[in-house]
Parts: structure tokens; C-alpha cells; sequence
């Protein structure tokens, strides 16, 4: 059905708002495009001190447009560099694309497949497309939990959870809005790399971000200059021992045969292997029937353990009843029983007969090993059985679980199991000689635990069932790290030993014995790009020795001076150089830069993107467009880039001798860098400290000298939109360009400034955007109108009952205080902006300093606002909202008749000094006059009968109803002439119990800490020592503790025994707009002694009027 006319008009005049600001938009970034006004370069020689200021973001991946979260982070470099610009600094905000990795080119190939399978266009089967397990896993799903306490519990698996159905790639391409004749092109790896960079250049500048778009560029060997500057940076790594050829365990993509690195994850970010010890349980002979076809060989069930050095306790070993295993050929010929999964990891690691295949010679499952005899190595019993345990996982380890029932609660409560229940024994047919026979055997003395520390913390915890599974978990934290560290060993050649000093020690006894093997695995479930899970592999790859000593204590040095705005920052990146270590920085398989003395290798995303930001600097010389296709001003060709060409800007190297360059295009690439650098601040999700901002201070500390090192890192958490994650599957995932569509830019950025600031996720709201929307264009026309000649109101002087503005000094009352609140919101937003608290910034520049000009044309109304101080606030304004909303800055400056943009010619105010009494006295008249207004309603209400929560009348009442109303309005009319008269009280002076209360509680009061140090039942024994105070005993605790409430806000102000102004002054200086705002023909003020005999009607304070 077609709309109405009707609802045609009202859906475009609700967004006229809106629309009326996009305008004004377009208007002035077209003006921005046409002056370069975010354009900087270097000063002459003659102008090198002029004050810089460098900001970058993380260059985003090319593989889609950029969305709302994107926004947020680069929000917060505009609004630092906006703020930065305005301060009087050259400000460069440059900006690239990063394509390196595999992402990419997985993407362009898998397309490539299905086009080759299903056609182009591709026609998909109707079916779903079927799961396609990884090739890495063939553990099995999950069981169901039931009511049985003896049933199996597991997850579902991971990879399932985390992957779901395959999905097609042309599909993908038709969400990220291709149009269906362009997606055949993404087969080629390379038109990505042309696709999207234009979409990020054109989305940015929608939004209206300050970016120099001369210095961008691409990453790869697609880029030339930028492949030879990072080919350039690996040189000089290696050359100061940074890189180096390692044998490592490594996350390795199967399916790509490579490492696979963090940016290279569908899932998994940060997650690095897991070092176990198997320990080598030998099955002994004669073999249990299902083993039978393995007899005269050597076989092993392999429990992974994190705790070596407990296998003196070992009691039996643990298996899944349900769970499927396998029994797998090692390189040496021996048989290790143990889950799919965790042999195929091991076919990377040097263990299996096969690199990469691990197949099973024998399938069981963990019923059929159940009863197995071993011999367990260093246990104290000759043979030790495999038993059934309900929570072993198959997707941990090996899905042997080796037992320690003395030092670990779950062996000790699932053996009790066993022990207490014969049914259970009898469901898994479990022989009582498997089982009752194993003691406990004391190992390890922990202090306030002793010898047996899983069986007192299970009692303690009063842990009945191995079901207990939060207990359980609760349990280990407490015996585990005490153990660890506290804990001293009870028995073999280390006893009376820290266990923490004798563990390597028993490790590497039994790996050398033979008795065990070092085996690892991701430490968590990670994927690939194209969702296949991912092993450890261990193999020879060139790494990037972070964690190195030396290199460590640089690093560590180049934190401790730099500025993270925020402790819990500082907190993470402390983290982050603590464990961080050898980073595998080659691949074999996407795009990028090829190592330079190892061809075969590329390096990964995360590598080749660390100090980056110094190619910013020059780089607009180098090349003329973001692909650097054009050569750039200088004619140097990407050729005439080599090492010495990178030494000689970067490190102050000798100038090349065998190039044609000439000596004034490296002395203006040198000063270009040496102006810039270092980078001031860096601004990211917090989610990168861990990998590329912890790359990035190692890097700088390596190849740059101090005074080039980074100054700044700001992060912020995610971003959710309305208090939800964004989502495409929920409707409320947005790209900037729908986002500045829907909001404009500054309504956009200005929700996005009100969003938080903090590392928690800041929550972008609709509402806010919308309103923002509201309140810059309201704005805008009242900014028109007082600059065409009228008075603020929005209507003519005689129309409006409001005065027209008024010439002359800005001497009256209101005037001084309106003044003071400029200057303040000047210190406050100032300050704000300095700590990067953008959120406290808008709430200080904009929403406080308006709701200071609408107090103050309030208080006006009859003698007019100063002209001279109204347009004084119109450019303040301005100039504290335009880091946030610089289309309306902008705007607001060129109506101000302003020459050139505010970010250019635009100096931040200089403020006076505040006078925080005059404040106080304004935020005294304010309460004051709230206080008044409250009791004149009040008084009327009950003058009236009329209830404070009548509700009010349906519209077609009945007539009685009508006439009611009438009356009551009547007699509220009556009311009001006959409230038009009241007195106020006022006193200096508060009665002698509560300026002695007041008294002793500035004494047990810290002012920096706005807290009173004494109980209440302190502070009741103290009034009850002084004879006059107890009578009042009552009144006393209520008054302290409302003092004390009253201090929580305003600090010690509320201890005051006088006022530092005259209340009766400042009362009467404002009578005339109390009177008008309380509807009064008369306010009487009459000054009261508080100590005087009570008196009919409340009584007055300092600071606290009375009002009757």
C-alpha cells in the first residue's frame, strides 16, 4: 500500500533537523577540501620551533567498509587533535590502509573456488551447507547432562560454537554491499586492495576527521616505497640480534601449513601454546582383550600434566567412560593411546610416525581401557588402574588425566566417588581391587593444609560430589598457587624442597629418563581465517626475540616515560612486556613484504606494521596517491629506496653516495621526520596492547633513540550501540557512512563523545545522537538570531516579554557570575581535553556552559542579557565544542565573521582568573530560589486540597469533572494572590549544638579523601563528654549525619560556620528575579539570631534560609 501525502510530509519534516545540519556539513567540508586546511608540512629552517603534534590510529584491515566501532577509536584521535589544533600546534592525523596477511587473499581465494564449483553467478546447493569438521579434531560432540548423577558432562565443541555452518564467501561480499557485477574482480587478491581504501578515505571524510589524505598508503609489495621500508626495518633487526632463526612451538594453521598469528584468527586473538608434560603410563601385560592386537609392543597412555612434579602421589589414571580414543604409532615405535585430537598436534611436533597425519592403528573407547593396568612412573605403587572420571575433557590435553588424589581436589573427590558409591563401580564395572586398595599418598606439605590438602580443602569446602564443580574450581585456587610456592615436597629425592624449585628439576629428570615427553597445544581453542582449527606446531621459524633481556629493560624504560592516560593501561602494557616472548614474524601463504634474505618467507601483519607511523611522514614526498601509482614531488622512484636511503632519514645515517638523489630532497625528507617525530599519541582498542601497541614500544626502542620514541597511547574499550554488542544478526550493526546518514557527523560525534572514555565498553546511544542533533541546531538558529539583532528568545523583544540585549559593560551580578561560569567551563573543558576525558569535556563545554547561559537569560529577562558577553559565550562555545562537533564550530566561526577555519586561525580562549566565591554566591541563590519555589507550591497545594499526585483529567471527561477542575483552578488562583507576599530568614550564625558538631567534625574529616575518619558510635561518645550536647543527642546524630552526606558533594564546604559572602547582599541583589519567579509582589528578608528562643517556622542557617 502506498504512503499518504500526509505521511509522506511528516516523514521528511522529521528529519528537517537533521537534514539542515548535513547541509551545513557538506558546506563546510567541502570548505576544508578546497582550503587544505588539514594539510601541514614541516616548517622552513627559519620556523622549526613552531610547536607539532603527531596522532595515529591503527591503520584498518581492507576487507570491508569501516562500522561504528571503527568510528569510536577514531573519534578520539579527531577530537585530540581538533583540540590540539586549536591550542596553536601544527597538527599532521595521517592515515593508511593495511592489507598485509592472510585474510585477503584467503578471502579472494576461496571466492575463486567457489566460482570454479558452483559458477559465476555461483547457484549454491538449497541445502545448508553442511559442517565441515576440521581436519585437526575428530573429538567427539558433547554429551547431554541428566539427572543421573553418575552421567557424562562436557562441552559442546569450540570450534562448532565458534564457526557454525561454512560460510560463502560471495554471500559475504553481497553483506559487505559489492554489487553483484563487481564481486568476480575480489577473486584477484590485488582488487581489494584497490576496493575499499577509497570507501575508508570517502567514510572518514563524511564524518568529518581532520586527515592529511596526501600521506596515506597501502601496505604489501603492491606499495613499492613501503615494501622497501619495511624490508629496510627487518635488516636492522636482524642486524641488532632481533630476529633469528628458532626452533619454536608456534599456533600453525594445518590447512595453510603456517603460523598463524593474531591478525591471521577468525578466533582465538592471543592465544599462545600450552607446554605440557605426557607422562608415560606403560600399559602392562598381559593386555586387557581390546588391547590384545597391540600385545608385544610398547604402549602408553599419555596424560598431559602442568604438575610433574606430583607423580610421586599417583593413585590410578583418569579416562572419559563415553569418550573416543585412539591408539597412535610414535616415530620411535611406540603406541600412545590418547584423544584424535591431541595426536594430530603431535604430528607437528616430531612426535608421530607422519608430519601433519596422525592415523589410528586401534579406535576405543574409555570404557575399554577402564581397568588397565600400568606402571606409572615415580608412583609409589607398582600398578596403578585406569578408572572413569565424569568431567574429563576431550578438548584439553590428551583426555588422559593422570590421578593425585592427596594434592588435587577433583582426583580426591571423584576416587571418593568410587570408594563410597558400589553403584557407581557397578555402572563402569569397575573391579573394588581397581579402586580400595589406593591410600592416599602424602607428597607435599602445604602450610595450613599439611600433607593432604585435597582432602582437607574438600571437607573444608564441604565438597560432597565431583559434581561440585565451582567448589571444586574454588578448591584448587586455594591449594594450587599456595602449593606452588609454600608448598615443600614430602617425599623422593627433593623432599624438603620448594616445590617451585624442584619441578624443572623432576621435569627434566624424567624427560631424560624416558619416562616422559614435552607436548603442546593451543591453550585455548583458535581458528583460522577460514575456520579450521589450529594446532602448535613445532618447527624452524624466524622469530622476533621479544621478551630478550636487555631489550625487555628498553621497552620497559620507553613505558615508564610515556604517557598512557589511564593506571589500568599502564596496568595491561605492564602485563603484556611481562609474558610476551619470541613472536613467530614469517609466513609462507598471503600478501606482504618477502624477508629479504629468506625469499621463501613473508612477513606477518603484525610485524610488519610497528613503526610504520615514521613512513607518514614522508611519505606524501614519495608518492602522490595512497597506492603510489604517481610518483611523488621529489621524482624518487621506489628503486633509489634502499637501506642506506631508510638509514640516512630515519637513523641519522651517512648520506648515500651512489644515488642521484639530491642532498636538498634528503635534507627536506630529514626535516620532515625530524619535525614530526616523534608520535604523540597513539589512540586504539584496548584489545591491541597485547600484541601490536606491545610491538610497537619494542620496536621504537630498538630502532629509534629516545627523544624519537612514542610520547602517548590511549585505548579504549569496545564500543556497544544502545547497550547491545553490534551485530548484523540483531540489526544494530552500522557502517560510518549509514551512521553519519542517519545522525549527521556532529550528531554522530557527539553521541560518540558522550559514549565513555574509559577501557570498559562505552555505549553509543541513539538518543543521545538524536539529541545532539536537536540541541546543534536549536543552537544554530539562536546563534543566527542574536547575530542578526535579536534578543535569544526567538521572537521580537515586544513579543516575547524578554529584553533586547544590552550595550555596555557586563558589571551587574548576573553578568559577573555568567562571566565566571565562561571562564570556568574555559579551565574545566581545557583540562578535560588534556586527559583525552572527551565525555567530561562535552558535558563541561556544552551541556554546563549551556545551561549557564539559559540560568542567565533567565535571571535577565527584564533588563536584557550583555551583548558584549553573549558574544563572548557564542565563540567560546565554539571554540570548546569543535574537537567534538567542528561542522557547528565551524559554522558558528564563519557567522562570527571570522576569517579562514577555526582550526587554523582559531586560537583556544584565554580565561580570567575564576572567583569562586562569586560561584558559591550563584549556586547559593540558586538553591535557594529552588528551595522557595518547592515551598510556595507546597503552601498552595495544601491551601488548596489539591493532592501533590492528582492525576490528570482524561481528555472527554464527563462535565461534573470539568466543573471540578474548574474549582480546584479557582481556588489555586485564590491560593497564589494569596501567597504573593513572603519573608525570608536568614542567620550567621548556627545554634551552639551544631556549631560545636560542626566543629569537632572538622577535626576527624580528610579533605582529599572527602571522608570523616570516626565511627558513629565514635562521634556519639564524643557529643555525649560535653554536658550541653546531650540533650540534643537525637538532633546531633540526624544534623552529622546529614552534614556528613552534604561533605560526600561538596567537600569541606559543608563544614563551614559562615558564609564568605553576605546572604542578605546577594539575596537582595537578585530580588527583583526571585520575586519574578516565585510570582511574589513582595519578598520581606529579615536577619535572625539561630540561638535566639524558637521562633514560629523553620530555622535558618548560614547558608540555609528559611522561607515562610
Amino acid at each position: 500500500m502506498s504512503e499518504s501525502t500526509s505521511e509522506v510530509k511528516e516523514k521528511e519534516t522529521s528529519f528537517v533537523k537533521r537534514n539542515f545540519l548535513r547541509g551545513v556539513e557538506d558546506e563546510i567540508q567541502k570548505f576544508w577540501a578546497d582550503n587544505k586546511v588539514f594539510q601541514y608540512d614541516a616548517p622552513d629552517v627559519s620556523n622549526v620551533e613552531k610547536p607539532k603534534y603527531l596522532v595515529t590510529f591503527p591503520y584498518p584491515y581492507m576487507n570491508g567498509r569501516l562500522h561504528l566501532g571503527h568510528a569510536f577509536t577514531v573519534s578520539k584521535a579527531d577530537f585530540a587533535a581538533n583540540f590540539q589544533r586549536l591550542k596553536g600546534k601544527q597538527v599532521l592525523f595521517p592515515f593508511g590502509f593495511h592489507c598485509t596477511g592472510m585474510p585477503i587473499k584467503a578471502s579472494s581465494d576461496k571466492l575463486r573456488r567457489e566460482m570454479a564449483e558452483f559458477g559465476n553467478p555461483p547457484v549454491f546447493p538449497v541445502d545448508a551447507v553442511p559442517e565441515t569438521p576440521p581436519p585437526t579434531s575428530s573429538a567427539p560432540a558433547a554429551g547431554t547432562a541428566k539427572a543421573d548423577p553418575t552421567a557424562f558432562h562436557s562441552n559442546k565443541s569450540k570450534v562448532k560454537q565458534k564457526t557454525g555452518n561454512v560460510s560463502r564467501q560471495w554471500k559475504i561480499m553481497q553483506a559487505l554491499d559489492v554489487p553483484e557485477v563487481d564481486i568476480p574482480k575480489f577473486a584477484d587478491a590485488n582488487y581489494w586492495l584497490e576496493y575499499f581504501p577509497p570507501y575508508c578515505i570517502n567514510d572518514l571524510s563524511f564524518m568529518g576527521a581532520g586527515i592529511d589524505w596526501r600521506r596515506s598508503m597501502i601496505t604489501t609489495d603492491k606499495n613499492p616505497y613501503y615494501d622497501s621500508f619495511v624490508r629496510w626495518q627487518f635488516e636492522k633487526l636482524r642486524e641488532l640480534g632481533k630476529v633469528k632463526l628458532l626452533t619454536r612451538y608456534t599456533i600453525w594453521s594445518p590447512v595453510d601449513d603456517q603460523p598463524c598469528m593474531d591478525h591471521d584468527r577468525g578466533s582465538g586473538e592471543g592465544v599462545l601454546p600450552q607446554e605440557y608434560t605426557l607422562i608415560k603410563l606403560e600399559v602392562a601385560e598381559p593386555f586387557p582383550h581390546k588391547l590384545a592386537s597391540l600385545e608385544g609392543r610398547k604402549v602408553f597412555l599419555v596424560p598431559g600434566t602442568l604438575r610433574p612434579k606430583t607423580m610421586y602421589g599417583q593413585t590410578n589414571c583418569w579416562v572419559l567412560p563415553d569418550g573416543e580414543y585412539g591408539a597412535f604409532e610414535t616415530k620411535n615405535g611406540e603406541v600412545f593411546i590418547c584423544t584424535q585430537r591431541s595426536a594430530f598436534n603431535m604430528s607437528f611436533q616430531g612426535i608421530t610416525k607422519e608430519y601433519g597425519k596422525a592415523p589410528s592403528i586401534l579406535d576405543l573407547t574409555g570404557q575399554d581401557l577402564i581397568g588397565t593396568p600400568l606402571r606409572a612412573p615415580l608412583a609409589q605403587y607398582p600398578f596403578v588402574y585406569v578408572l572413569p572420571m565424569l568431567h574429563v575433557s576431550p578438548d584439553k590435553g590428551t583426555g588422559i588425566v593422570t590421578s593425585v588424589p592427596s594434592d588435587a581436589p577433583d582426583d580426591y573427590r571423584a576416587l571418593q566417588d568410587l570408594v563410597e558409591k558400589p553403584a557407581l563401580r557397578a555402572k563402569f564395572q569397575v573391579k573394588d581391587e581397581w579402586v580400595l586398595p589406593f591410600a592416599l599418598v602424602p607428597i607435599i606439605n602445604i602450610p595450613g593444609y599439611g600433607d593432604r590438602a585435597a582432602e582437607k580443602v574438600c571437607v573444608d569446602l564441604k565438597i560432597v560430589s565431583q559434581n561440585d564443580r565451582d567448589k571444586l574450581a574454588k578448591a584448587k585456587d586455594l591449594v594450587y598457587t599456595k602449593g606452588f610456592y609454600e608448598g615443600e615436597l614430602t617425599i623422593g629425592p627433593y623432599k624438603g624442597q620448594k616445590v617451585k624449585d624442584a619441578k624443572p628439576h623432576i621435569r627434566a629428570e624424567m624427560i631424560a629418563n624416558g619416562q616422559a615427553i614435552v607436548y603442546s597445544e593451543p591453550a585455548e581453542s583458535v581458528t583460522s581465517r577460514q575456520g579450521e582449527e589450529c594446532v602448535v606446531a613445532l618447527t624452524d621459524q624466524w622469530y622476533i626475540t621479544y621478551g630478550e633481556d636487555e631489550w625487555k629493560k628498553q621497552t620497559e624504560e620507553l613505558l615508564k616515560n610515556m604517557n598512557t592516560f589511564s593506571d589500568e593501561t599502564r596496568r595491561q602494557f605492564e602485563i603484556a612486556l611481562g609474558w610476551l616472548n619470541q613472536w613467530a614474524c614469517s609466513r609462507t601463504y598471503g600478501l606482504g613484504t618477502y624477508l629479504p634474505w629468506d625469499q621463501k618467507y613473508l612477513i606477518e601483519s603484525l610485524s610488519d606494521s610497528t613503526i610504520y607511523m615514521a613512513y607518514y611522514t614522508i611519505s606524501h614526498l614519495l608518492h602522490s596517491s595512497w597506492d603510489s601509482s604517481k610518483i611523488g614531488p621529489l621524482g624518487i622512484t621506489p628503486d633509489q629506496t634502499n637501506n642506506e636511503f631508510w638509514e640516512h632519514i630515519f637513523c641519522n645515517g651517512p648520506q648515500p653516495q651512489n644515488t642521484n638523489i639530491p642532498k636538498e630532497s634528503f635534507d627536506l625528507l630529514r626535516r620532515e621526520f625530524n619535525y614530526w617525530y616523534p608520535v604523540d599519541l597513539r589512540v586504539s582498542g584496548r584489545d591491541l596492547i597485547q600484541n601490536h601497541l606491545s610491538f610497537f614500544l619494542y620496536n621504537h626502542a630498538a630502532i629509534f633513540p629516545p627523544h624519537h620514541q612514542p610520547r602517548g597511547v590511549r585505548t579504549n574499550g569496545f564500543i556497544l550501540r544502545n547497550g547491545d554488542k553490534m551485530s548484523k544478526l540483531k540489526g544494530n550493526f552500522v557502517i560510518v557512512h549509514d551512521a553519519v546518514k542517519m545522525f549527521s557527523a556532529d550528531g554522530m560525534r557527539f553521541a560518540l563523545a558522550n559514549a565513555g572514555d574509559g577501557l570498559e565498553d562505552a555505549n553509543f546511544e541513539d538518543e543521545v545522537a538524536n539529541n545532539g542533533i536537536l540541541r546543534l541546531y536549536t543552537q544554530l538558529l539562536w546563534v543566527k538570531d542574536i547575530l542578526e539583532g535579536g534578543n535569544g528568545s526567538g521572537g521580537s523583544s515586544s513579543s516575547s516579554g524578554v529584553a533586547p540585549l544590552r550595550e555596555g559593560p557586563a558589571t551587574s551580578f548576573p553578568d559577573r557570575v555568567f562571566k565566571s561560569e565562561i571562564d570556568r567551563a574555559i579551565r574545566d573543558t581545557e583540562v578535560a581535553y588534556e586527559q583525552t576525558q572527551f565525555r567530561d569535556a562535552l558535558k563541561v563545554g556544552f551541556f554546563d556552559l549551556q545551561n549557564a547561559r539559559d540560568y542567565y537569560r533567565n535571571v535577565t529577562e527584564q533588563e536584557g542579557m550583555n551583548k558584549d558577553l553573549i558574544l563572548r559565550f557564542i565563540e567560546v562555545q565554539a571554540y570548546l565544542l569543535a574537537p567534538i562537533c567542528p561542522h557547528f564550530s565551524e559554522k558558528v566561526w564563519q557567522l562570527l565573521g571570522k576569517q579562514g577555519s577555526i582550526f587554523r586561525n582559531g586560537k583556544w580562549p584565554i580565561y580570567d582568573p575564576i572567583d569562586p566565591v562569586l560561584i558559591r554566591q550563584n549556586d547559593y541563590l540558586k538553591d535557594a530560589v529552588y528551595s522557595f519555589r518547592m515551598k510556595v507550591q507546597l503552601w498552595i497545594r495544601n491551601k488548596t486540597g489539591k493532592k501533590p499526585d492528582a492525576k490528570k483529567e482524561k481528555k472527554g471527561a464527563e462535565p461534573e469533572v470539568k466543573d471540578k477542575k474548574q474549582k480546584e483552578a479557582e481556588k489555586e488562583k485564590e491560593a497564589r494572590f494569596l501567597a504573593q507576599e513572603a519573608t525570608v530568614t536568614i542567620s550567621k550564625s548556627f545554634p551552639e549544638w551544631q556549631r560545636k558538631t560542626l566543629v569537632y567534625l572538622a577535626t576527624v574529616y580528610d579533605p582529599v579523601e572527602k571522608k570523616f575518619h570516626a565511627t558513629q558510635q565514635q562521634m556519639k561518645e564524643n557529643f555525649l563528654k560535653d554536658p550541653t550536647m546531650a540533650p540534643h543527642l537525637k538532633d546531633i546524630m540526624g544534623f552529622a549525619e546529614a552534614v556528613k552526606q552534604d561533605a560526600a558533594i561538596r567537600g569541606a564546604d559543608a563544614l563551614e560556620l559562615s558564609m564568605p559572602f553576605d546572604e542578605r547582599e546577594t539575596l537582595e541583589t537578585s530580588l527583583n528575579y526571585i520575586t519574578r519567579t516565585l510570582e511574589l509582589t513582595k519578598l520581606n528578608i529579615v536577619e535572625t539570631d539561630s540561638n535566639l528562643a524558637e521562633k514560629k517556622g523553620p530555622l535558618a542557617v548560614p547558608g540555609k534560609p528559611s522561607f515562610l
